[in-house]
């Protein structure tokens, strides 16, 4: 087995790596200076199975280009099998048709993936489950709510908490939460005038006296978070943390949420974090390399990958 990285997040690259009790792959991601992408991989994989450990995060095009050519290098040097690690899917929210002659974006990259030589892909949190089914290779779609659950019970033990979904589209992953730490469920109804501006309009449940856990797959503008935080607090509820898969937090959304009534926003590291975000006040990250980790040497020890969460 070997691991190979690009450039999207080599810390948890390495917290992977480090986990598997291996070292990352000798490789060369570089640049031209008319910025075209150039891989070299300095050892041999003949025969072996290879790990990509890539998010197609910001920038986007570009760690999606380097996912690319490294499968490419990667299947002209004799690769046996080839899976690229994606914690992070970019263009996931562009899974459908939602208006005519608008592109199924996510289902195009689905191809690519699989065109350039992809073999096997392992992500987690997919926006959307029939994601899942636009690859026509094995797609393991990992979970994050175990990694939440550790961190919730540490965090919130003894608490009166309740479970919250930002929107009626989360009720699922909102409800699988819940249900792990035995919460009950509310759900926030909002209606959404144009993209990446919401307004809350009614909260489903009674919040009053309770510590509210809101979950979610993606926080991008965190204009959603903000506004459902300071409906619950309305609603009389004592505390509002966010746990969220994929810390996105595009534009001003880092200063959004440091000065919203949010007591903590938990991210995952599946995105490498700038500075503004590990510098936060109330902007937490909690690391998935055990996850993939686990989920990786399982893969190749063609080991159950669902029956890791029975037991993570």
């Amino acid at each position: 087995m070997k691991l190979v990285a690009g450039n999207s997040n080599s810390s948890l690259a390495h917290k992977i790596a480090k986990y598997l009790n291996m070292d990352l792959t000798n490789c060369t991601v570089k640049r031209f200076a008319d910025e075209e992408i150039y891989v070299e991989i300095n050892e041999n994989v003949r025969g072996d199975d290879v790990y990509i450990i890539q998010s197609t995060s910001y920038p986007t095009n570009d760690h999606l280009m380097e996912l690319l050519i490294i499968t490419d290098a990667l299947r002209r040097a004799s690769a046996r099998r080839i899976t690229a690690v994606m914690p992070y899917f970019g263009y996931a929210r562009q899974d459908r048709k939602p208006a005519p002659r608008a592109p199924i974006s996510a289902k195009l990259v689905a191809n690519l993936t699989t065109r350039a030589g992809v073999d096997r892909v392992l992500t987690m949190d997919l926006h959307a489950a029939q994601i899942q089914g636009f690859f026509d290779i094995p797609t393991d779609n990992l979970q994050a709510a175990p990694v939440m659950v550790r961190d919730i019970k540490k965090q919130f033990n003894g608490n009166k908490i309740m479970v919250v979904s930002p929107d009626v589209g989360g009720v699922v992953r909102a409800r699988s939460l819940a249900k792990r730490i035995d919460a009950p469920l509310a759900i926030v109804d909002k209606r959404r005038e144009k993209a990446g501006v919401s307004e809350v309009m009614n909260i489903i449940g009674d919040v009053a006296g309770y510590d509210c856990i809101m979950v979610d797959d993606i926080v991008d503008s965190g204009g959603t978070l903000c506004n459902a935080a300071d409906a619950m607090l309305a609603a009389g509820a004592k505390s509002v943390t966010a746990y969220i898969s994929h810390g996105v937090l595009s534009g001003g959304a880092v200063s959004r949420i440091v000065n919203s009534n949010l007591k903590n926003l938990v991210i995952t590291d599946s995105i490498s974090a700038n500075e503004a975000v590990l510098t936060a006040e109330n902007i937490r990250i909690i690391s998935i390399d055990e996850l993939f980790g686990e989920a990786i040497r399982r893969t190749s020890n063609e080991q159950s990958v669902s029956d890791l969460f029975n037991h993570f």
